[in-house]
């Protein structure tokens, strides 16, 4: 990260990422395969070395999501998870680790007896919440949420796709708080073998811009994690990955527990190999740089 850091006096998550550099961001779908499970999973992840961590709020249109993701929403919404009962389960759970929320604008729309979203934002904080991604929410249309979450002290998150560029990026810039999801390639998503060419190229479009960057969609081994840090990113996130451990165990299998600690334990230290070189690969530059010592 570069420039000043006064937002981060006041940012929950800008602090972790800053205090945790560089970061691990986990995601799991809250309710999948039950709500018990998932308090499980969430101190697993914690325990693991994550410094922040995603819960999604299950929505039945889920369009950023790709089949693992939406699987797991299906069976959160069979396990009969709702908004009442998400935040029930927020309001007991107690990390090291701020928490996110990531669900759809009408989700947080419809929370209340009427179409609003302060209703949401208001819970959101109560329950101890530190920020929301909402992927399906245009920057330009985000100011009644962007007011509440001031309002309220909760970060808003906003994804940059590999091609949005010029004023429609400018715009997401200025409207985002804690951090920028990079999308590290178009489509939806899931774990991948590899990492994209567009999230390299996303990282040096952004770069110029005074915000924390994270790079996920299809992340799912060290050497990505590790890949991605090097090439500038002050996080990465990691959803698929983790929703594929939990979907292979199944409900009230204590192993996935610890295969979710095993696999943020594998990330983080991904994490760190890459910033370690990326400081390496920094100095090189410097010193390549450096004028000559004049002679005497």
């Amino acid at each position: 990260m570069s420039g000043e850091q006064t937002a981060a006096i006041d940012s929950d998550i800008e602090a972790a990422i800053r205090e945790d550099h560089p970061a691990l961001i986990t995601y799991i779908t809250a309710g999948d395969p039950s709500l018990e499970d998932t308090k499980e999973y969430v101190e697993a992840l914690d325990r693991g070395g994550s410094d922040l961590i995603e819960l999604g709020l299950p929505f039945s249109e889920p369009i950023a999501e790709g089949p693992t993701i939406q699987a797991a929403i299906n069976r959160a919404l069979d396990a009969g998870t709702t908004p009442a009962r998400f935040f029930e389960l927020v309001d007991e759970l107690e990390t090291d680790a701020p928490l996110l929320v990531m669900t759809y604008y009408n989700m947080i729309l419809q929370y209340g007896s009427e179409p609003d979203v302060r209703p949401f934002v208001e819970r959101a904080a109560d329950a101890g919440l530190s920020g929301i991604i909402v992927p399906d929410l245009p920057a330009e249309e985000a100011d009644p949420l962007r007011d509440a979450c001031d309002d309220y002290g909760l970060d808003l998150v906003f994804i940059v796709a590999p091609t949005t560029a010029g004023e429609r990026l400018d715009r997401i810039m200025s409207q985002v708080s804690g951090f920028a999801y990079v999308q590290a390639r178009l489509g939806t998503t899931g774990a991948r073998a590899d990492v994209s060419n567009a999230t390299h190229d996303s990282l040096t479009r952004l770069s110029e811009y005074d915000v924390p960057k994270a790079v996920g969609f299809g992340v799912s081994e060290g050497d990505h994690a590790a890949e991605i840090i090097e090439a500038g990113a002050d996080g990465v996130i990691v959803g698929s990955a983790l929703v594929d451990i939990i979907a292979e165990h199944g409900t009230g299998d204590a192993p996935a527990a610890d295969a979710l600690e095993s696999k943020a334990r594998e990330l983080k230290r991904g994490a760190r190999r890459g910033g370690e070189q990326g400081q390496r690969n920094g100095h090189e530059r410097r010193r390549e740089e450096a004028p000559e010592p004049e002679q005497p």
